[in-house]
């Protein structure tokens, strides 16, 4: 991906677009140096619909299915979505602030979305990620990296400890092939 990827305002060239209403501006002269892993399926456990695209434009069926009644009023959304197939998703751009870290701080910093990237992998705690979605992620983060320069890495569950769990136990920090820039999870 990085070979031809390129940023254009934040957008990244190779990632499929689609805007979220949920984002504002960073804090003037903020630049991201931070990377947020999260994960995320809809319904819970379930993969492969549209949903979490729905939740983070705000058009969340609440009646669909019994969970959606108690998250389709949340105004969230994630810098980019990695499907269990690898595709990638931009809901907004790198430049501008996504709603994904909630309260959080990071080595002392607290509001961590002022600062950084937020990539959503579909998945879950119970089960593992796909190799495809590894292979989006380190390619995504080698872009990153040549877009901003040196970057921390952290899951959500590292940014919001006892309130979030994710990426949870079954992502595999080791497969990520940390590009120089990138500060270890570890």
């Amino acid at each position: 991906m990085s070979a031809v990827a390129r940023f254009e305002e934040g957008w990244l060239s190779l990632a499929r677009r689609i805007d979220s209403p949920n984002v504002d501006d960073r804090p003037a002269g903020v630049l991201p140096s931070l990377i947020v892993v999260h994960a995320i399926s809809l319904p819970p456990g379930r993969f492969g619909s549209d949903d979490i695209a729905r939740l983070f434009t705000n058009s969340l069926d609440p009646s669909a299915h019994p969970y959606f009644a108690e998250i389709a009023a949340l105004r969230v959304s994630a810098h980019f979505l990695i499907r269990r197939d690898g595709e990638l998703i931009q809901f907004v751009s790198c430049d501008r602030r996504a709603w994904h870290a909630g309260v959080s701080s990071w080595k002392g910093r607290a509001r961590c979305n002022d600062f950084s990237v937020g990539i959503e992998l579909e998945g879950c705690d119970e089960l593992p990620f796909e190799t495809a979605q590894y292979a989006r992620l380190n390619a995504l983060l080698a872009a990153l990296h040549a877009y901003y320069g040196a970057l921390d890495i952290a899951g959500h569950s590292d940014v919001s400890p006892g309130r979030k769990t994710d990426p949870g136990p079954c992502f595999e920090w080791r497969r990520l092939a940390v590009a120089k820039g990138i500060a270890s999870h570890e």
